[in-house]
This record gives structure tokens, sequence and C-alpha cells, in this order.
């Protein structure tokens, strides 16, 4: 949560306001490499397991199940997460996600049977989920709007790091001693996190104001709290509003302070049913809610996700010419480089139009790959029976799937989760939106087995090019722009009346064409 900086001080150089929110979210960062290598790390154990002639060994059902088990398990961790993260604050919560991990990683490497690689494997997940809402709340609230953009992007690098090492871990060590060496991730971010700031509007929202504007001067450059005045005003103003009763507040023209209520003073239940029914199911929260989820199932269902626990195996299906487990070495190492290049192409075109290049372009990938599929590939080619595998290499598959991990590395749900929640639901809605759109990767990649054995990769993948032909059609006319905003002017955006569609030159002449037949009555809003 925060405003640009204040353009009356001369003694901070930009670089030096960087640096400060940079070694803010450096906790952060070790955090997502670790959420990267837990959700990647079943990709490199499934090849290695999966009917195996010694050791642990797993069935291709099994497999199905494995390969899934973490994103079924991971809306757990996100339904605790918004409490988790309300109650104890970003900076504690960010210490406390990183429990789940360490005992995990710890259970994966001394893995004893299928159960207890299953149990490993469902501990990833719910720390994977518990980990969301903090990191994505931590950084939309410390950074200023000018390199907000920047820096939830920069996220995605960090967890594309996180899976570039989990992938090389499984080339050069057993996935036992890659499990270790994983653990030293969680231990990392446990100590750094001693050193992060608060968030200042968090500090405000516990009444403690002094500790909040130490934060801001913080993270504003080191600086003295005259320079950050105009900022913490407006923060101070915003909490203010944020604390006054909804239901009391919703009659009232001005935003004066209200006394204590019979709504505040009421039972238990009574208040979190209230709250349920005032702060998150009204406009604002709903209305973002409702447009990131479908961002979610457009982007997963788009062709990578649901193959990714599988990829090694696909790889070889594909009839690839390189070695399975190097490719995908390479496309770890291509998804940080593409995560660098959207986090610089989002300051220059804004956030709409790099998520719509970005899913239309995946459509058209999988599209590619689907036909090659059609016309290169025998009939009974299975990518989870290794016997079907093609003998012959090409090079072609390899370019059509390093594609379309570029153009889906572009996409950023999670920035746009990170900056769409109203303060008081931010938390839970978070939390919430988290679960669910863990929900649509377990779907995603249970029904991957069931799709191939049905459709062959054929029709798998034209079914994931459907799926991003139509979210770029939605996204174009119900996504608005919303970088360089605050956080204050999305949510007033989201709480207005009339119906929000983004502002493009055929989505406008369709707009006055029918507001011309209606003679401009409910016209709907055009956001910029």
């Amino acid at each position: 949560m925060a405003n640009q900086v204040h353009e009356g001080r001369k003694t901070v150089s930009r670089g030096r306001v960087v640096l400060s929110q940079v070694l803010a979210c450096l906790a952060l960062d070790f955090l997502l490499i670790g959420l990267g290598m837990s959700i990647s790390f079943v990709t490199m154990v499934l090849p290695e397991v999966m009917d195996a002639k010694e050791g642990l060994s797993i069935t291709k059902k099994q497999a199905s199940w494995f390969g899934s088990l973490a994103f079924l398990c991971q809306p757990l961790g996100s339904l605790f997460s918004g409490p988790l993260l309300d109650h104890f604050g970003r900076k504690k919560a960010l210490f406390l996600v990183n429990i789940p991990h360490v005992i995990a990683w710890v259970l994966m490497y001394y893995a004893w049977d299928v159960p207890s690689l299953f149990i490993g494997n469902a501990l990833l997940g719910i720390g994977t989920g518990i980990m969301e809402a903090p990191s994505v709340t931590y950084v939309g609230e410390v950074s200023d709007p000018r390199l907000r953009g920047l820096l939830t992007t920069l996220t995605n690098m960090f967890t594309s790091a996180g899976m570039f090492i989990a992938y090389l871990l499984g080339t050069v060590l057993s996935w036992r001693q890659a499990a270790l060496v994983a653990l030293t991730i969680p231990l990392t971010t446990m100590f750094l996190v001693l050193f992060v700031p608060e968030t200042p509007i968090w500090l405000l929202s516990k009444g403690r104001q002094k500790e909040a504007l130490r934060s801001l001067c913080r993270l504003r450059g080191w600086v003295e709290p005259e320079d950050v005045k105009e900022e913490f005003d407006t923060l101070i103003h915003y909490n203010d509003v944020t604390h006054q009763c909804v239901i009391c507040m919703k009659d009232e023209k001005d935003e004066k302070e209200l006394q204590s209520c019979e709504h505040v003073n009421a039972k238990l239940i009574k208040r979190i049913a209230l709250k349920f029914k005032h702060v998150l199911f009204v406009k604002e929260t709903m209305r973002p809610f409702a447009l990131v989820m479908a961002y979610f199932m457009f982007h997963t269902m788009s062709g990578l996700a649901p193959v990714k626990p599988n990829m090694v195996n696909l790889c070889s299906a594909l009839g690839m010419k390189y070695d399975a487990k190097t490719v995908v070495v390479f496309i770890g190492a291509t998804a940080i480089f593409m995560n660098i290049l959207s986090a610089i192409t989002v300051k220059a075109i804004g956030k709409r139009k790099l998520v719509l290049g970005a899913l239309l372009g995946t459509s058209f990938c999988s599209l590619g790959i689907s036909v090659y599929a059609g016309t290169s590939l025998p009939s009974d080619v299975f990518s989870y029976e290794a016997h079907t595998f093609p003998k012959r290499g090409e090079v072609l598959p390899v370019v059509l799937f390093m594609a379309l991990v570029c153009f889906t590395s572009l996409g950023i749900p999670w920035v746009l989760l990170s900056e769409v929640f109203p303060f008081r639901s931010r938390g839970v809605a978070t939390g919430f939106a988290a679960a669910l759109s863990y929900v649509i990767y377990f779907l995603s990649s249970k029904t991957n087995y069931n799709l191939e054995a049905a459709f062959h990769l054929t029709g798998t993948f034209t079914i994931y090019a459907i799926f991003g032909f139509v979210g770029t059609i939605y996204l174009y006319f119900f996504l608005p722009e919303t970088e360089s905003k605050t956080l204050v002017e999305i949510e007033a955006l989201y709480k207005g009346e009339k119906r929000i569609f983004a502002n493009d030159f055929l989505i406008n002449a369709i707009l006055n064409k029918k507001g011309s037949i209606n003679n401009g009555a409910d016209k709907p809003m055009l956001v910029k």
C-alpha cells in the first residue's frame, strides 16, 4: 500500500528508494525460490519412481495422483494463510509459513514407502498454499506504484528460479539428495525475515502509528519523517476509513469518524457473518475476485501447467531430439529470462497488453503442438507409457514447447492478485483466491492423464488452445489497466456502480453504438 514518493524530496536518489524496497523483498525472494522448488520437485521425482525396478516405485495411476496431490492440498494451506496474515502480520507470517516446508523436505529425504512419499508431497502443497497470501500481499504493500509493477512481476522470476534449481538438481543429484539441498531454502528465508520491516498499513491497522512511520521511512530510502508526510497522511486517512463500520458507513456521504456501534459489539459468530456479508461479498472484492479467477483458469488451462508434473516424460513422448531432463533444465532457465522480460515489458506497455499478448501467444503454441502431434506422432504415443515413445528425435517439438514456455512465463496472474483487493478483505480474499487457483491447478494436472488417454496428445493440446483463445477474448473486454495506479485508486475503481470495461477503441465503438441505441442510459465505465 503506497503512494508515489513525495516529489519535494531532493536529498534521496531514486536508486536509494529502489534499493530500500528491493532489500525489504529479499526474504520474500528466497521464499519464492522455495515455492518454485516445491511445485517443480515432483517433475524430477516422477520419472525416477514411476514403475521403478528398485527402491520406491509407483504405478501410472498413482503417478497421476502424485503429480497433482500438492495442488489438491494447497487450498487447505491457502485458507489458513488469510487469518494468519491478518492476525500475526505480514512479517511474522513470512516466517511461520516456512515451517511446513521444513518438515516436508525432511520427510521427502527419509521417505521409506509410497504413503510417506505422498505425505511429504502433500506437506509441500500445504506449505505452498500458506505462502501465497503473505508473499503477494507483502510486496504489494511495501512498494510504491511506480515500482510495484516491476517488483511484483519479478516475483515470478524468483519462483521460476526455484523451478530451475529443482530441475538442475534433478540432473546431478538423486531426488533424496535434492530434497536435502532444498531444505536450506526455507531455513535461509526464516533467517532473512528477521531483518525485513513490517508493512506500514498493517502496523497502522493495529494502532502502531510510530512503528508504521519508521517502516515507511525505511521503505522510501531511509528518509526523515517529513519526507514521507504526504504519503503517511494518506495512509492514516485510508486506515481510518477501513476501520469504520462498513454497515454504518453505507449511507454516510462523508467519512467522519464513527463511535462504537452494535455491529462492533456483536457476538463473534455474528461479527464473522457480518464481515463475510459486508466485507467479502461486496462488489469491490467480488468484482476483482471473479476477474482474477477467470484469468487463473484460462492461464492454467492454456497448455503448460497441466503437463508440468509429467513434463520430462512429455518431452520424450513428443519425440524431442535432446535428452528430456536437459530440455527441462533449459525450460527452467528460459522461464527465468522471460520473467525478467515480463518485468521490463510491464513497465513499458502495462499489465493489460502483456496479459493479452502472453495468453494469445500461449494459445497458438498449444495449437502448434496439437498439429505437430496429429501429423508427426504415432497414434499410440502416450506420455505415461515409456514404451510408446518415438525413437526418432526432432527439433520442431523442442521449438514449439520452448515457445509455449516463453509465452506462459510472460503471464502475471499472481501479480494481479497482489493489487486488486481492498485492505479490509485483502488477507482473506487473497487466501480464498489462492485456494481456488490451486483447485484449478489440481484439476488441470489430474485431468491431463484422462484427456490424453481419451483424445491423445493432439486432442489434449487442442482443448488447451481453445481455453487460451476464449480467455483472450474474455480478458480483452473485461481486464482494466492497473499499472502505475495506487491501491486506493484500484479499490475505488472496483467500488464504482457501473460495469467495468477496458478502454479500447474496438470496445469503445461497440459500447458507443449500444449507448446510442439506449440513449446513453446506464453507460458502462471505461477504464484506461
